[in-house]
């Protein structure tokens, strides 16, 4: 696992395989190096949050730019402190692929794993 640090409080970490699952898609897909993977909360979902991940050329003055094993992760103010202590992975097993936020801050989720309450 790979994982860059904010303060004390909050990290975010990637697996192994989410970073691969990343890279893929970049290449696939032929992204710029220069788009960061934004990583963030919304309003909505059965349990009142849902995350929001895709790739951004846009960085605010607001967002967190972290560096994580070549991966260039965006994460916005309000959406740290949701997500301080998540690590992402990536999953292809029975269930079906995805993406997958291990969330400590999550008090609730849903059945689909993409939504969740804080």
């Amino acid at each position: 696992m790979s994982e860059a640090t904010l303060d004390a409080q909050q990290t975010i970490t990637l697996t192994e395989k989410a970073i691969a699952e990343i890279s893929n898609i970049k290449q696939e897909n032929e992204i710029p190096d220069e788009f960061g993977l934004r990583i963030g909360v919304k309003g909505g979902g059965c349990s009142g949050l849902t995350y929001a991940l895709g790739f951004d050329s846009e960085i605010k003055e607001t967002d967190e730019v972290l560096e994580i094993e070549g991966v260039k992760v965006v994460i916005d103010a309000k959406s740290m402190f949701y997500l301080g202590g998540t690590e992402l992975d990536y999953t292809d097993g029975l269930q079906g692929k995805g993406f997958v936020f291990n969330n400590p801050n999550a008090q609730r989720t849903c059945g689909c794993g993409s939504s969740f309450g804080a």
